[in-house]
């Protein structure tokens, strides 16, 4: 199969961490098939407080997408039924709604089916298994039928002592480990880790656009971390997910690709991070139970989510 136009490190990087077959060929969720039962237990253990914090953002029409990319609108809330008595005069009377909007337009997980390169997708499967019509026919979000781990939380933006990262600053292997440290625990398989880099303030003060761009993020090099500590999945507070503009010229969006692609590893976006990174500080305690369970769109790409960390 030719290669596409992508630097040599693209290459390089996902060789080492390609997961194709490491679960079957027939296998349509990756690396969420180190959340066990065994890890599941361990995970409830964390709970000692009850405290519950929500990590996601608000679905309303006046969201985080700018119209950069095309369809991938805001939540459109119409009210369908108000106060109608729809069995007769003096019933009673219900009130629905509806909602468009992009799947991956607030806070959601990306399917592996998110991206492609190469013309294939995670296990080798071809791109054009995704259709107009059906959707994703193998790793839709719905063959994701549950996400409950334990999650840690690497407040990279802490560690480096700021409230927020830079713009352009690529957050590597090195933060992970330093911000690992500060949380005084270490990454384990069927983990899920979410990485904090402070960005989501610049949306949450009303700039979404100075939230997109420009934006801290992962960088091509953390891929092999995660596959090394066999996470289960990632999410951050960010538009991207990983360093935008890129940290090689022309290489758009290579940590999706090693992640989704290679990997088989779902990603997170959008996340609040902020009142979980708060509540971790004050209690000197970095890990939780973490409920992120996606909507079961069928063949979706993608699903908005409303996790929450149980500490």
């Amino acid at each position: 199969m030719p290669l596409p136009a992508m630097h040599p490190a693209f290459h390089d990087i996902a060789k080492r961490v390609n997961n194709w077959g490491r679960w079957g060929a027939d296998d349509e969720i990756g690396t969420l098939n180190l959340i066990t039962d065994e890890v599941v237990r361990g995970a409830a253990a964390e709970v000692r407080s009850g405290h519950r914090v929500p990590l996601s953002l608000p679905l309303k029409e006046d969201g985080v997408q700018t119209g950069l990319i095309p369809g991938r609108v805001n939540p459109l809330h119409a009210m369908v039924q108000i106060n109608q008595e729809i069995f007769g005069p003096g019933t009673v009377a219900c009130s629905d709604d509806i909602v468009t909007m992009g799947l991956q337009a607030a806070t959601h997980w990306d399917a592996l089916t998110h991206v492609s390169h190469s013309g294939v997708l995670y296990n080798g499967r071809p791109a054009d298994t995704v259709t107009a019509h059906g959707g994703a026919r193998f790793s839709g979000i719905d063959k994701v039928r549950h996400i409950v781990s334990r999650g840690v939380l690497l407040d990279v933006a802490r560690t480096r002592g700021t409230d927020r990262l830079d713009g352009g600053y690529a957050v590597t292997p090195e933060d992970l480990e330093a911000a690992e440290e500060l949380a005084g625990t270490r990454v384990r398989a069927g983990d899920i880790v979410l990485v904090r880099t402070g960005q989501i303030q610049a949306y949450l003060a009303g700039d979404k656009h100075a939230y997109g761009y420009p934006s801290p993020g992962l960088s091509i090099r953390t891929p092999e971390w995660f596959h090394a500590r066999d996470v289960a999945a990632v999410a951050n507070d960010t538009l991207t997910f990983e360093i935008f503009p890129p940290e090689i010229e022309d290489l758009w969006l290579p940590v999706h690709a090693l992640d989704l692609v290679e990997m088989g590893m779902l990603q997170g976006q959008n996340w609040n991070l902020e009142k979980l990174s708060t509540a971790c500080g004050e209690v000197g305690r970095y890990t939780f139970l973490l409920s992120a369970m996606p909507e079961p769109f069928v063949g979706a790409t993608g699903t908005p989510v409303a996790p929450v960390a149980i500490l």
